[in-house]
């Protein structure tokens, strides 16, 4: 185990944390480096115990652009300044993080300097890419090269130059010799060749076991970057465009097939690839601005501490800033803070408390960092999940519904659980915890026995007096819960109730070898009630909920749907000084519609008409009945879903498309069983 694996990261973004001036002229100025030594108890006070900072050294603007890697930018103050800052940080138990940005330099570093004055002479010719003493640029160099992004400002490195491996290896060296950092988070890695990597992987080594590379990653197989030869971990761009827009969309199924997959990635290890989690920084908006739903806020970074990978909170984030992406400034995600103009925060302010509460319960609850991850109950609008170490099961779930949600979770050997976030206990009952979670909330579970495992009393996150501060745009939606409990269809049946009015629907799945689904609604005081049973035979496993029923009246009539589980689209973050390159959801009805109605779509059969179809359709049902969901193929179970909506009526050109696009075999079979 090392010291990253239970990290909780602060990120800065110093220079324009501290409001230094935009542009650097190379004067010895104020020592604005040192205005940033009262925020390392704000970090600890906050439940963190690592900082990522950077960029540090001397450059031109943005600090991007290196003009020195072994001089602090004369904006933020001296080599000794940083040595200080990083031993404080150290002596109050904060492990510290440079960022390297090795993959390209400023127009002022010396290699390049030395180029322009030299031109074919040069002895560093061939340290940067494609150096074409023939061409010019907009500088009127006389000379062209490759950069980073389409900006000559950023001149690209010559990475298979051994010179140059050995120039960069040497500033890590020089790094960890007179700062004694802890670690180096490499900037814009997905375009770094591996073998240079590689070569800063061993150097690394060399400086010790603990010394931890992260590197920035936006999308792809993860794998090819985290693993022995290369990186320890990358930023995890995935899960943080689907903890936004699964609560814009309300679509926890978004999230969850994010998570499988990631999972997977890191070969179903306990604690999966350690990924650098986050739900903001210095180059995308913040989650503040992103979120449709202010309220949203709470479960987003609820699983941002609890899902598998290392979490980290942008400065500022913890107090619910906001910070929107301009379209060729980030400035305004890079703000000048005052520390004192916070310093109530932790008392006043609930985004604090909740950022606070869950760190202190991330270093508290190792299952949280070393535990593996077992989803349990999935709806769009609910999530809960697993995370299960030496014995321990700790239990998550969220809500990402304005109302309340009754949620039954299958338990580990625990006779009662405690909320880390709440304080409130529960006894379990029949192998399962039985809780209620308020809407746009969740709650951590740990089991708790005559002692508390020396478990801090929990900070209350979010006083619902006070829920305006947090939720400034509340929105109505239906709540539902939703139970499985084995892969083996021997016996279901499951309950559901939603209280004042809401709706339930009961379904007894009762079979000896093949699961039957039959569905009643009943009235209850006025409202519709869907009720869903179901119970199994083997209980040994932990839970395998994947299942989601929600029922809207639409014309007068019950519908009940299932959220289906999106494809994915990756949110790509821009360039320093670029727009952001953020995919973000186009639906245009309102949040409640959109994962409460079936989508339109797909190509129809060619060469069939109606008579033929209603034929085949016969004729498909009667091949289904002679499978389970869980055995059918993907095709199949799309086929069924298309033959379930002509039943109903028309199936249009979109309907088919949208069944033909979900390839996930789980969402399907939850959309099959929705009909009715």
């Amino acid at each position: 185990m090392a010291w990253y694996d239970e990290a909780v990261f602060y990120h800065i973004y110093p220079l324009g944390l501290t409001g230094a001036p935009r542009t650097n002229s190379y004067e010895e100025g104020e020592h604005r480096l040192n205005t940033l030594i009262p925020w390392i108890s704000h970090i600890k006070d906050i439940g963190c115990n690592a900082l990522y900072i950077g960029p540090l050294f001397e450059s031109v603007g943005h600090g991007y652009e290196t003009t020195d890697y072994k001089k602090l930018d004369s904006r933020l103050g001296t080599n000794e300044d940083l040595t200080s800052f990083v031993e404080e940080c150290h002596r109050q138990g904060v492990r510290v993080i440079l960022d390297g940005v090795f993959n390209h330099t400023g127009r002022d570093f010396f290699a390049f300097q030395d180029i322009k004055r030299n031109r074919e002479n040069s002895p560093y010719r061939d340290w940067y890419c494609n150096v074409n003493f023939w061409g010019n640029n907009e500088y009127n160099d006389g000379f062209s090269y490759d950069n980073w992004g389409g900006y000559n400002l950023l001149a690209k490195l010559n990475q298979h130059n051994p010179a140059v491996r050995d120039y960069i290896c040497d500033v890590i060296r020089f790094w960890a010799r007179e700062f004694h950092i802890d670690g180096i988070r490499l900037d814009a890695a997905d375009v770094l060749d591996f073998g240079y990597m590689q070569a800063l992987r061993h150097t690394a080594g060399e400086i010790g076991p603990d010394f931890w590379l992260m590197g920035e990653v936006i999308h792809g197989d993860y794998t090819r970057w985290v693993n022995e030869g290369t990186l320890h971990s990358v930023t995890n761009y995935h899960l943080h465009k689907a903890l936004y827009s699964g609560h814009n969309d309300h679509n926890y199924f978004e999230i969850a097939h994010t998570v499988k997959r990631l999972y997977g990635m890191g070969g179903n290890r306990p604690d999966g690839l350690k990924l650098y989690n986050f739900v903001d920084n210095h180059d995308v908006e913040r989650i503040y601005t992103k979120l449709n739903n202010k309220a949203h806020f709470e479960p987003v970074h609820i699983l941002m501490y609890t899902l598998p990978g290392v979490p980290s909170i942008y400065y500022g984030s913890e107090f619910g800033i906001e910070g929107k992406k301009e379209r060729y400034s980030d400035d305004s995600l890079r703000p000048a803070l005052s520390l004192e103009d916070y310093r109530d925060a932790l008392e006043n302010n609930p985004c604090t408390r909740l950022v606070s509460a869950l760190g202190k319960a991330r270093q508290q609850v190792k299952a949280l960092s070393y535990g593996d991850y077992r989803e349990l109950v999935l709806t769009n609008r609910q999530y809960g999940f697993g995370r299960s170490y030496n014995g321990e099961t700790v239990l998550i779930a969220v809500n990402n519904d304005d109302n309340d949600a009754f949620m039954s979770l299958p338990a580990g050997p625990a006779a009662a659980y405690k909320n880390v976030l709440s304080g409130e206990r529960v006894s379990v009952t029949d192998g399962r915890l039985n809780v209620t979670v308020k809407g746009n909330s969740g709650g951590i579970w740990v089991p708790v026995s005559g002692e508390d495992m020396g478990l801090e009393e929990a900070v209350e996150t979010k006083d619902r007096a006070g829920a305006d501060q947090i939720a400034k745009e509340p929105q109505g939606a239906e709540t539902a819960r939703t139970e499985e409990e084995s892969k083996s269809q021997a016996e279901a049946g499951q309950t559901v109730e939603k209280p004042q009015g809401a709706e339930i629907l009961r379904t007894d799945e009762k079979s000896k070898g093949q699961a039957v689904t039959g569905q009643t609604v009943e009235k209850s005081q006025g409202a519709e009630i869907l009720r869903t049973d179901e119970k199994s035979k083997d209980q040994a496993e932990l839970g395998q909920a994947e299942a989601s029923q929600k029922v809207e009246r639409v014309q007068g009539k019950e519908v009940p749907q299932t959220a289906e589980e999106p494809k994915e689209t990756e949110g790509l973050p821009a360039a320093e000084g670029s727009p952001e390159q953020e995919v973000r959801p186009e639906a245009k009805e309102s949040a409640r519609d959109k994962d409460l109605t079936m989508a339109e779509g797909l190509p129809k059969r060619e060469g069939s008409s109606a008579k033929e179809a209603a034929s085949s359709d016969i004729k498909q049902q009667e091949s289904a009945k002679k499978k389970t969901y869980e055995e059918m193929t993907i095709e199949e179970l799309q086929q069924a879903i298309l033959d379930r909506m002509a039943m109903n009526g028309p199936v249009t050109d979109r309907m088919r498309q949208d069944v033909i696009e979900n390839v996930y075999h789980n969402s399907l079979i939850n959309w099959i069983k929705s009909f009715r």
